[in-house]
């Protein structure tokens, strides 16, 4: 059983990594598919995705999830709360009970110095730029995951990455807390973000309710 990372944040929270290596069958044996995906390996993050989900939650019930129109999956009846990742080989989800949530897993990659303009806002780029140059790129990474894993959270779309959510320095570390801020009109949110980084993968997630 490929499973690359597990997590138990405590009794109604947990989190999952799934190192993909099955064919399409082993997934769909247990993952219903409600929508047509022509791309193989796409189809194979999806699936694998969605198997994490009852793994970490044995009554998570597959069958009655939605999308929103923000793209977001969801449970109508918030008997659970879920976030689902995908990158390369490696599918992640986290499943909570009682907390809204999001994550975010990926590879850590150069590209990221080419758009780090584009999600990052000017302090967060000065805070990049007073690292060592041989840690930037896993700072990079980091601070990409972790404002992927605050848009999931927030579920609802049309935000601006480099100014609606904040990161504020923190020590750099193979694993560790993030502290962060929502920004977006009306809606003010402090939330505290976990990273962990194993080999060249990135996995960041958020834990908390919107009220």
């Amino acid at each position: 059983m490929p499973l690359f990372y597990q997590q138990n944040i405590n009794d109604t929270t947990r989190l999952a990594i799934w190192e993909i290596d099955e064919d399409e069958k082993f997934f769909k044996v247990a993952v219903p598919l409600h929508k047509p995906i022509t791309h193989p390996h796409k189809k194979l993050q999806h699936l694998a995705g969605r198997y994490l989900l009852p793994f970490l939650f044995e009554d998570f019930p597959n069958d009655e999830i939605k999308i929103a129109d923000t793209r977001k999956p969801f449970l109508p009846s918030e008997r659970y709360h879920f976030s689902i990742s995908h990158c390369s080989n490696y599918a992640a989800a986290i499943v909570s009970s009682t907390k809204r949530v999001g994550i975010d897993v990926e590879l850590i990659t150069p590209r990221l110095h080419r758009i780090k303009f584009k999600f990052l806002h000017p302090e967060e780029l000065r805070f990049v730029n007073s690292q060592l140059e041989s840690q930037q790129l896993q700072l990079l990474s980091i601070l990409w995951s972790a404002k992927e894993a605050m848009y999931k959270w927030y579920g609802a779309g049309e935000v601006d990455f480099s100014e609606m959510m904040r990161i504020f320095p923190f020590e750099l570390s193979d694993q560790g807390k993030i502290n962060a801020a929502f920004l977006k009109c009306d809606f003010q949110h402090q939330l505290v973000l976990q990273y962990k980084q194993v080999n060249n993968l990135t996995m960041v997630w958020v834990v908390s309710n919107i009220s």
